[in-house]
């Protein structure tokens, strides 16, 4: 690179999410950090106004995620950008269409490092033009089946989820995932004998998993229906289901009428 510091600007609504990318960008020899924004509004003004080299940018944030903030500056002028991720859909929509690189949170220190990487070696070779087509493309992506109706093609779901734990980043496939429970703000993925925790609300995971596949049986649980093997009900009118494994889980009253017809069991009354 040249003898001008790589300009960064990070931008994602987590406190700690910034902290953990300052942290990794703080040493290094020729970089600066202009700046560090929580929201998409900031993103935008901060764009325009510092002309960063390089961004990281958030997917999710509310009131304006990271693809409207690409839509407002426009890709023609956006800078060469790192797209950060809570989801796999998203990340794998930017890499399809060759956006420069994404993160799954949570990262590793490696996975960060090729990305960094990478984005440091198209800014040297000045390859950043190409990315005006690319972030059309991606925007097209995000726009869904309103504006780039595409029939023959299912919604997509989570298919992983990345999770961390003991210093490693595991991604677990949702269709190993038996059941969900809320745990304060974070969710537990129980797969098998194994518990995951990760920060996120039950109803962003119940918004982004297939609901032929899981059902929200009560407000703190989440149940993949193939692991179901019975419904009960108890002499107080209470109900539960119990899984295939033993394992046995309170069903919400108001979920009860759903859960049989999604169990197919209404038929048999």
């Amino acid at each position: 690179m040249s003898s001008e510091p790589l300009r960064v600007l990070i931008v994602d609504d987590e406190p700690l999410a910034r902290q953990r990318l300052e942290d990794l960008l703080s040493d290094r020899d020729g970089v600066e950090i202009i700046g560090q924004v929580g929201s998409g509004k900031q993103a935008v003004e901060a764009i325009r106004e510092e002309r960063p080299d390089l961004v990281f940018l958030d997917v999710q944030m509310p009131e304006m995620t990271g693809f409207d903030v690409v839509r407002a500056i426009g890709p023609e002028a956006m800078p060469p950008t790192i797209f950060v991720t809570a989801y796999d859909q998203y990340a794998l929509t930017a890499f399809d269409v060759a956006a420069l690189d994404y993160l799954v949170k949570p990262f590793d220190d490696d996975r960060f490092e090729q990305a960094f990487e990478r984005a440091c070696e198209l800014i040297r070779m000045r390859k950043v033009s190409v990315m005006t087509d690319k972030l059309l493309s991606l925007l097209q992506e995000a726009r869904g089946p309103a504006v780039s109706p595409r029939p023959t093609t299912a919604p997509r779901y989570l298919e992983r989820i990345a999770v961390e734990m003991r210093g490693q980043v595991r991604v677990v496939p949702v269709e190993r995932i038996d059941f969900i429970t809320a745990s304060g703000p974070y969710a537990e993925l129980h797969v098998g004998e194994e518990t995951f925790i990760i920060r996120e609300r039950m109803q962003t995971l119940e918004e982004r998993l297939d609901p032929d596949r899981f059902f929200r049986i009560h407000r703190s649980a989440i149940v993949q229906l193939d692991r179901v093997e019975a419904l009960l009900i108890s002499g107080g009118g209470d109900y539960a289901v119990r899984l295939k494994d033993g394992r046995r889980l309170q069903v919400s009253r108001s979920r009860k009428e759903e859960l049989e017809q999604r169990l197919g069991l209404d038929a048999l009354g």
